[in-house]
This record gives structure tokens, sequence and C-alpha cells, in this order.
């Protein structure tokens, strides 16, 4: 048994853990959940021994264990799949599967590197990852590096496996197979800690869930016995709104217009529009085309042919800066770590960065007042929870950093905004709020969104008209959602007829 009594852990300004204790058992899949900034990361990472605690003991099969670092955890037979992509891009896939023991692979002086690509091989095929060992990872998408964090946990046969959000980045086929591995692990008398914001996931893989609220430990619960709702309200302290957003005030003015988008070897005159006021949802499974146009819409990709229109004139986009200076278009990243934050920087900076060519002085001097007052602005919008806008934004929560990175869209008002994915990795609470936020800046702003998502039911309750992606095209129109007169198995049923 894993045990933590009383452990306490303060930041500066922040108490981020106040006298939690729980326990976890071999051969039993407990969830571990909270709104973000309830503390459930800086556990797993005291756990994991890449934080020390202020206050409390930590307790391995009754005895008492001090972990100064993740090697020592991983000593005491405990892994962690991260929910930040950790992996080193110029190394090969075997090298970061093995990474933790690379020296049980040593030949000599040299790598066995045959033995290491048979034994990530191996794993590779447990976690359904059809990529070779030898390749280098730096090329993969955000679900296969998840992957591979799975599969290199996996290979460390671990008695204790955390699991940070280990499925949002993957595919409905993915996560299905990466439940079957945690029930396998059960089995084998695994014990496996699993952080989810995904309540129908725990509650369909989850023997027991503990909730976190604002440090402290809430209350834990059989899985069987509880639903969706009770979890919310130990979350949050109240019940979610399940109520209709109702219909958007749509213009029958293009705010844009994709003609004819051709990238040779990928697209193939791919046509689309986007109306003024609308929120157009774009569906499909990972690698099927959604993220990879909107990245040629905003220039971030090679455009061999066709054209794109924005308010019915032709734009040239060549980069981001065109987007924002000459077209008012924004764009959140879903790879908010590597594309949406400069995570070493403070929140004010990485909020402001979009309108710093706005707010600078003719001696190219940023105007301090104009850039705190965009800043508060913000934060009071997003809800953002931080001790200061001077604080790291990398030592926010996930749901905070998603925050910031919608944020600092918002400052630069842009009038189109496409959003990736961008409720990623956040709580129930923060999830209602983005809804919320995307819904009024389309209804009582105007602005036109492309939303793209794999959560269904989001997009359904959104999107006022979706584009379904396969293979690189658009296979068919879901229209007629801002009536609000067919039901949620209907559009998702219709959904699935073009992705069969």
């Amino acid at each position: 048994m894993l045990k933590l009594e009383n452990i306490s852990k303060i930041f500066p300004g922040v108490k981020a853990l106040d006298n939690v204790s729980l326990s976890f058992e071999p051969g039993e899949i407990h969830a571990l959940m909270g709104e973000n900034g309830a503390g459930k990361s800086t556990l797993i990472k005291i756990i994991t021994g890449i934080y020390q605690p202020d206050l409390g003991d930590i307790y391995l099969d009754g005895k008492k264990v001090v972990m100064k670092n993740f090697r020592d955890a991983v000593s005491h037979d405990i892994n962690m799949v991260s929910q930040e992509i950790q992996i080193i891009p110029d190394a090969t896939v075997a090298e970061n599967i093995v990474l933790d023991r690379i020296h049980q692979f040593r030949k000599g002086i040299a790598l066995d590197w045959k033995k290491m690509n048979e034994t990530a091989a191996v794993y590779l095929k447990k976690v359904g990852l059809d990529v070779a060992p030898d390749e280098k990872t730096e090329q993969l998408t955000a679900a296969q590096k998840q992957l591979i964090q799975i599969a290199k946990a996996l290979s460390s046969k671990a008695k204790y496996i955390l699991l940070d959000e280990p499925t949002s980045s993957l595919t409905a086929y993915e996560t299905s197979n990466l439940m079957k591995i945690v029930r396998q692990l059960k089995k084998d008398g695994v014990a496996v800690i699993f952080v989810s914001h995904k309540i129908e996931e725990v509650l369909e893989l989850c023997d027991k869930v503990s909730v976190l609220r604002d440090g402290k430990y809430v209350g834990s619960g059989d899985c069987r016995k509880l639903g969706r709702q009770d979890i919310v309200k130990m979350m949050i302290g109240r019940e979610e709104s399940e109520e209709s957003l109702g219909t958007l005030n749509i213009r029958e003015e293009k705010a844009l217009e994709a003609v004819d988008i051709t990238t040779y070897g990928q697209f193939d005159k791919i046509s689309f529009y986007l109306k003024k006021g609308e929120i157009l949802g774009f569906y499909g499974l990972v690698g099927s085309g959604r993220t990879e146009l909107a990245k040629i819409l905003i220039g971030l990709e090679k455009m061999d042919e066709g054209r794109v229109l924005v308010n019915g004139q032709e734009a040239k986009i060549r980069s981001i800066r065109d987007c924002i200076e000459h077209y008012r278009i924004g764009y959140v990243t879903e790879n908010r770590k590597e594309e949406g934050l400069i995570l070493d920087w403070d929140v004010g900076s990485n909020i402001s960065i979009t309108v710093w060519s706005r707010i600078c002085s003719r001696l190219k001097k940023i105007s301090l007042s104009k850039e705190t007052k965009i800043v508060d602005e913000m934060i009071d919008k997003m809800e953002v929870k931080t001790p200061s806008t001077r604080s790291r934004v990398g030592n926010l929560s996930g749901g905070n950093q998603q925050k910031v990175s919608i944020g600092k869209w918002l400052a630069a008002n842009c009038d189109i905004l496409i959003i990736d994915e961008p409720t990623v990795g956040v709580d129930v609470g923060a999830k209602a709020h983005i809804h919320d936020l995307i819904w009024k800046l389309a209804k009582e702003e105007g602005k036109s969104i492309i939303l793209i998502s794999s959560d269904m039911p989001e997009l359904v309750k959104l999107s006022r008209r979706i584009l379904v992606f396969r293979d690189q095209r658009i296979v068919g129109e879901i229209d007629s959602l801002n009536e609000q007169k067919r039901s949620y198995s209907e559009i998702s049923a219709e959904i699935g007829k073009y992705l069969a």
C-alpha cells in the first residue's frame, strides 16, 4: 500500500496542499479529481519525488520513505505518465521508452540497439502505436508522443503507476486501448492512480475516486455508487448546468472563406466558409486534417494552390503577425506548452504579447500602464488563478495555462478566432467557463469562430454547423443546428456515419 499522511506543500503566495491524507492499494484503479489548481498535480509530483512535502510523510508497505527525486521514486517501483509531453525530440522512440533504465542496455561501452529496439517494440504493440522503434520522435503528433510516455511507464514494470490526464491527446480508439491496458495492470496487482477531468471516463474505468478542492481533501467514494453530479458537486460545490446555450445571431456575410485549398500530397481542393457571428465546428479523428488545415489558413503551413478570403477580400497570410495586424485573426493552439505559451515568461507577458505593437510608443517602448490594464482585464475575464501577473506561467496548473493561452488572443480583440481543443486538460468548472466565454464571443460580440475539438458533446453544444474531416478531406456537413431541433444522439449518429 502507498499511504500519504498529512501532506502539506506551500509555494510563494499559495498553499497548494493542506494536510492531505490518502492511500492507494494494489490491484485498484484510484481516480484523483478536482478543479485546476486543486492540488492534484502537486500531490503526484510529491509521490514521484519531483517535489518534497513541507509537512507530512509517505509510507510504502508500512515503511516510511523519503524520495528526493524521480529516480528515487523509480527505485521504489513508482512511475508516472505526465500530463505534459516530456520526451527528448532528438532521441529515437526506443531511447525515450527505456530512458529510465537505459543502463540495462549497455554492451561494453556502446548500447545494444537491437535489444533496445526489440524491447521498445513490445511496449509499442501494447499501447497500439504503429511507429518504428528507431524513428526520431520530433515529428510525431502529440497523441503519438503521449502513447510513447505510456509505453515508457509500462516498460518500467512499476507497482504504482500514476497517469496524469493520459487521454487528453488520444482518439476514442486510443483511449479504449489504454483502458484495456489499465484494466490489465489492475489484474496484475498494480496500483493505478488515474488523474482525469473526464468524469464519464472515471466512472467507467475506476474503482474509487478521491477529490481535492483548494488543496484540501474533500472525500472519497466508490465509483459504482456515484453519478456524474455527485462528483461534480464534490469538485466545485454545486451541480453543473446542462441547459442548452440557445441560438446565435448568424449573419449571411462570410467572415472567412477557403477556396480550393491544395497542398501537394495532403489536401486537394478543400473549400468551406465561416459566416459572421457563427461558431463552425471541425470534427474528425486525430490526423484527419482539422489542425493541419487551420495552420494553412494562418500561414504556419504552406499552401500550394487556392485562396483565402477575409470579409470577401483575398488575403495574403504568411505569418501569425499578418493574421493579427492585417486580418484580425487569432489562433488558439491545441499544444499550449510548445506553441501557445512561453513557459519561462510571466503571466502578464504571455497575455500582452499579442498587443505589444499596439501599446508601444514612438520610441518602441511598451506602455506599462496600458499593458497592466489589458492583463488585469484578461485575468479577471478568464478567471486565471495566479499569485501575481509576474508569476511564471509554467508554474500554473494546466487549466490556468489554457486560460492564459486563450486570453492572449482575446486581448488582441480578433474578429475571427480559430480555437483548437479549447478544454483539453481542464476541469468541469473551467470547461463550463470556457464554453460560456466562447458562446458570448459569438453571441454578444459578433466574433466568428472555428472550433476544432475531439470532444463531440462540446462541439455539438457550441457549434451551429459542423464540418466532418477524414483523410484530409471534408466528408460531411451537419447543418441546421442553430434551430435547436435535433438531439445530441441524432447529431452524433450522423457524424458517425461520415466517419464509418
